[in-house]
């Protein structure tokens, strides 16, 4: 859905309500691909969970009132004929709500409650307020009036099969602010009213989005909903997260990938470098003792079961090009030292011995987890992998240079030439990359989008290799952009997930490869699509390539930030 011109509305259905820096939001979508009748607080920490649940009542009668949910990036509401509530975010972790002739319940997510899971609820002697505390997410939600009644406070202390509920309710209109905290806090005092809070959420909003899309409505539609996804899917540093870190949403895909992290730190590089340079390092703080980097970190957990492709290389080459201002030379020793490591460690944990090209473990390690391209075998030494590591490579030898290592430059540097030419002479054969068994050396095919991923070697392509690829990706194009498995594949899938529908990273690391590699045209028309697709169908996690309809998640990051990312450099180009 995009922004509605003047209102700047959005699908709360789609798109959770909620700020940059908080670990909750305001959604009904409360599991994966479970969307709920009323709208809850959702909190990530310690897992996606569903702890409150908001439900609008008649003052009269105590019935369930019908509403209209509202969202904008500055405020909430539901809406009926004869009332309105409205919630904003005062802080990182509180909002505010206000009732206006309809009445606000607010019971836990789920009634039941046992000795290890469910919501406690009970009044607070030392301020008064009323608290529910959850097992499952390990925090309390305090809940206190400003104004108005409590008219039924049910269920206060009360253990398993006590249904738990609390209801605002005021002649004049009513006020309350909910808080998600640790242990204990001092009673709340409001630093403002609720205007004030709602003022100061819209104009951190308007900061965020301007430092991030800068270019005029015209030339790029979406832009503000896509700074929005971003800007309302960032926590602040908690748990394994040390960094301010862009989610992949805020809806149950609310991690950071190792890969993901590459394509946000991408799109807040020129507005906002800071934020922009810690996405980049959050998977690197967490890099283990062989260089690998974990598949995947959140709030509570930390994933090394499989790891993601090292675009890293590629990824850093742009953000470097991006940024405002170059890192300090420290910082920039640090990152190229750790960038190092994650490279010795597909050159020494991942490449067998007597071969010369590293291999995937599994279809996950490569991003593309269900392609074609692993249907024979999961161990795969494949074309992508080879080509990002020749890149990360060359970045290296750059830094390198940049840092005074003539040396290490020159090893790098080496170490790529090789890389690309056991690349050229195992992997091409008959016009095409073929895939190979690090066990038996049999090579394999496929129609997956991932074989012609080399392209994003660029200018390194010998000129030949290039045009072939190219000719083979522009196969793939529909009037929505890049499908990941040939339309005319006997193993296309409208919705098979890497079989089938358009993926953001696949676009943005092929639309920079066919540029580098001389074939600005087709690039030009794989940006074109894919931005229109997305000022039509939204950021969804993927779509169907041949109706452009978004599907699974649909508010996902890394989807609105290569919207920012083509939109920003189509209009550097055109306005040069």
């Amino acid at each position: 859905m995009t922004v509605t011109p003047g209102s700047h509305a959005f699908a709360i259905q789609e798109i959770p309500f909620s700020r940059q820096g908080s670990w909750f939001n305001i959604s009904s979508v409360t599991a994966q691909h479970t969307r709920a009748q009323d709208l809850h607080l959702i909190s990530h920490q310690n897992g996606m969970h569903a702890v409150l649940r908001f439900v609008p009542l008649h003052p009269s009668s105590g019935s369930r009132a019908e509403t209209v949910w509202k969202a904008t990036p500055a405020m909430l509401a539901w809406e009926a004929e004869s009332g309105r509530i409205s919630l904003v975010y005062e802080s990182t972790d509180t909002v505010r709500l206000r009732g206006d002739r309809l009445d606000l319940a607010i019971t836990p997510a789920d009634q039941e409650l046992t000795s290890f899971t469910g919501t406690y609820f009970y009044r607070d002697p030392v301020d008064g307020s009323y608290q529910f505390t959850s097992y499952e997410t390990g925090r309390r939600y305090r809940i206190t009036l400003l104004a108005g009644v409590i008219t039924t406070a049910e269920g206060l202390e009360g253990l398993a099969g006590a249904d738990r509920r609390l209801v605002l309710s005021g002649a004049h209109g009513w006020e309350a602010v909910v808080e998600e905290i640790d242990s204990a806090r001092q009673p709340y005092r409001a630093p403002g009213d609720f205007t004030a809070a709602a003022v100061s959420h819209a104009d951190a909003f308007r900061d965020f989005a301007t430092a991030v899309a800068p270019f005029p409505a015209s030339r790029a539609a979406a832009a503000e909903l896509a700074a929005y996804v971003l800007w309302s899917a960032t926590v602040r540093p908690a748990g394994f997260l040390r960094r301010p870190a862009v989610l992949m949403s805020k809806h149950w895909m609310d991690k950071v990938w190792s890969w993901d992290h590459c394509f946000n730190a991408l799109a807040l590089a020129p507005g906002l470098p800071d934020l922009a340079w810690d996405q980049f390092q959050i998977p690197f703080d967490l890099q283990d003792e062989t260089g690998a980097l974990p598949d995947s970190v959140t709030h509570s957990e930390v994933l090394y079961n499989f790891v993601k492709p090292p675009i890293h290389g590629w990824a850093l080459r742009r953000l470097r090009e991006r940024l405002p201002r170059q890192p300090e030379p420290d910082k920039l020793r640090e990152t190229y030292r750790r960038l190092e490591r994650w490279t010795d460690f597909w050159l020494r944990a991942r490449t067998a011995p007597g071969l010369r090209l590293p291999h995937y473990q599994h279809g996950n390690d490569s991003g593309w987890d269900n392609a074609t391209t692993f249907d024979g075998r999961r161990v795969l030494i494949t074309a992508d992998l080879a080509a990002f590591l020749v890149l990360q490579l060359a970045e290296l030898a750059e830094i390198a240079k940049d840092l005074g290592e003539v040396d290490a430059a020159d090893r790098h540097l080496r170490t790529a030439d090789r890389l690309q030419d056991a690349l050229l002479e195992e992997l091409w054969s008959d016009g095409r990359f073929r895939s190979r068994s690090p066990h038996t050396g049999d090579r394999s095919i496929s129609r997956s989008l991932l074989d012609l991923m080399p392209i994003a070697l660029g200018e390194r392509l010998p000129r030949d290799i290039a045009d072939r690829l190219a000719e083979r990706i522009a196969t793939h194009l529909t009037p929505y952009g890049l499908a990941t498995e040939h339309t005319e594949s006997a193993h296309y899938e409208s919705d098979g997930y890497w079989r089938g529908p358009i993926w953001a990273p696949a676009t943005v690391l092929i639309e920079d490869g066919l540029r580098r590699a001389g074939h600005a045209d087709l690039a030009d028309d794989i940006s074109h699509r894919f931005r229109r697709l997305c000022e039509t169908s939204g950021f969804a996690e993927n779509f169907d390539a041949l109706t452009g309809e978004g599907l699974r998640d649909r508010a996902y990051t890394w989807t609105a930030s290569s919207y920012l990312v083509l939109a920003d450099d189509h209009h550097r180009r055109t306005s040069a």
